[in-house]
C-alpha cells in the first residue's frame, strides 16, 4: 500500500490559521478581562467588534481549509494553492483590524474580499477538478 504525500500547503496554512485563531481569541479575552465582561458583549463596542471578528474567522476559515485540502489531495502542491493560502492568511489578518474602525474602511473590505475571492476560487477549482476540466 502506497502512502500519499502529505498535503504540505494545507498543513502550513492550517497552522497559520490556528495561530490566528488563538490570537483572535486572546484579543477577545483581553477586553473581557479589562472590562469585566465574562458573557456576551456587555455593550462594549470593542468587545463586540473583536468577538465578531473571531466568530467571522470561524465561519469562513473551515470551508476554505477543507477546499484547500481536497484540491491539494487531488492536484498536489501548486503555486496557485500557495497563492490562495497566502490570500486567505492576509485577508484574515486584515479583517479584525478593520472591525475596530468605523465602517466602511479598507482593512475590513480588503479582508472580506480576499477571503471571499479565495473561497470562490477554490470552489471553482474544486468543481473543475470534479468534472475533469482542470487538474
Amino acid at each position: 500500500m502506497q502512502i500519499a504525500a502529505a498535503p504540505v500547503i494545507t498543513l502550513i496554512i492550517a497552522a497559520a490559521m490556528g495561530l490566528l485563531n488563538l490570537w483572535l481569541g486572546l484579543r477577545v479575552a483581553q477586553v473581557r478581562v479589562a472590562k469585566k465582561v465574562m458573557v456576551g458583549d456587555g455593550e462594549v463596542p470593542q468587545l463586540l467588534a473583536r468577538g465578531r471578528a473571531h466568530a467571522n474567522f470561524n465561519e469562513y476559515v473551515p470551508i476554505a481549509l477543507i477546499l484547500m485540502l481536497l484540491v491539494e489531495l487531488r492536484v498536489g502542491a501548486s503555486p496557485w494553492l500557495w497563492a490562495a493560502g497566502a490570500a486567505l492568511v492576509i485577508g484574515r489578518v486584515l479583517h479584525p483590524f478593520g472591525m475596530e474602525r468605523p465602517a466602511p474602511n479598507p482593512l475590513r473590505l480588503s479582508g472580506i474580499l480576499l477571503t471571499w475571492a479565495t473561497i470562490a476560487g477554490l470552489v471553482l477549482w474544486a468543481v473543475l477538478i470534479a468534472y475533469g476540466v482542470a487538474r
